[in-house]
């Protein structure tokens, strides 16, 4: 199993870091966590086509985690690959649906990719042929406690305690090869994150604030600091954690120093900052 990091950062603009995105490649699987603005290009720095990604799962729809789904769906269609298999909570189907219906935003570009006798002619140049399908994921709507197994890996989740109401939202834990990887999406700590935690050979949760940012209360509540995180990790016994969805005030070496320092005199695996495009083989 190798997990490459497309997006660690927030819905921030930041040079250095695309919103959140991950890529899991299992053999013949290439499965995408989440796809906010930014990950598609990461993706294809890496080496990876849209065309080639064969799952693609939300953990919830705050922009910042969907902002490329439109343009992976889209590419992918255009590369001519196999229709991706996309996972994710209610209104994932609308959405989709609002992208690339007959009445959605890309209609009237998928008219005239379809429709135009010139761009009839490049597509069958390409090795395509008339008349052309538009694009069509296939589309599951989860739910939290949703698990699925595809030949050599499996995926389960649980509940991520963040935007409820207003959104659903979850972590995810991929096994394969009886290695195991938790991606906590945007997560408060709870029993049931701990729960999936559990034995991780990676965990990578997201940092949203630094312990000595207290001011507001819901934000406290719902966004662990790097200690907290890293005793969580402990309790669980967690092998390797990456913390991740850092804000552009938060990406400064002493502030790294500082949640190392926090980290570290809690937790006594493999700790570090999750950066874009990097790899962790498990």
């Amino acid at each position: 199993m190798r997990i490459t990091c497309l997006g660690t950062g927030s819905p921030e603009s930041h040079a250095k870091r695309a919103s959140s995105g991950y890529l899991v490649e299992i053999g013949d699987a290439k499965i995408l966590l989440d796809c906010g603005g930014g990950v598609v290009s990461r993706l294809i720095e890496q080496g990876t086509k849209p065309s080639q990604i064969t799952h693609l799962f939300f953990t919830h729809l705050h922009s910042d985690h969907m902002m490329d789904y439109g343009r992976l769906i889209h590419a992918a269609w255009d590369e001519e690959g196999a229709p991706i298999q996309v996972f994710g909570p209610a209104p994932i189907a609308d959405i989709t649906q609002k992208l690339f219906g007959r009445d959605g935003v890309f209609a009237s570009d998928l008219t005239a990719r379809t429709e135009f006798p010139g761009s009839q002619e490049i597509w069958q140049a390409r090795g395509g042929t008339i008349p052309r399908a538009w694009p069509n994921p296939l589309v599951t709507e989860i739910n939290a406690e949703f698990s699925i197994s595809d030949g050599g890996w499996r995926l389960t989740s649980c509940v991520a305690p963040h935007a409820q109401p207003y959104l659903e939202c979850m972590a995810f834990r991929l096994e394969a090869g009886g290695r195991r990887f938790v991606y906590s999406g945007d997560a408060g700590l709870c029993p049931e994150i701990e729960a999936l935690c559990e034995n991780a050979d990676l965990l990578i949760h997201w940092c949203y604030r630094l312990s000595q940012e207290t001011k507001y209360k819901t934000v406290m509540k719902f966004s662990p600091n790097a200690g907290e995180i890293a005793a969580m990790a402990q309790r669980t016994g967690v092998k390797k954690l990456r913390l991740t969805h850092i804000r552009a005030h938060m990406d400064k070496e002493e502030y790294h120093q500082q949640m190392q320092k926090e980290a570290s005199a809690v937790f006594s695996g493999d700790f570090g900052i999750a950066e874009d495009l990097q790899c962790h083989d498990l």
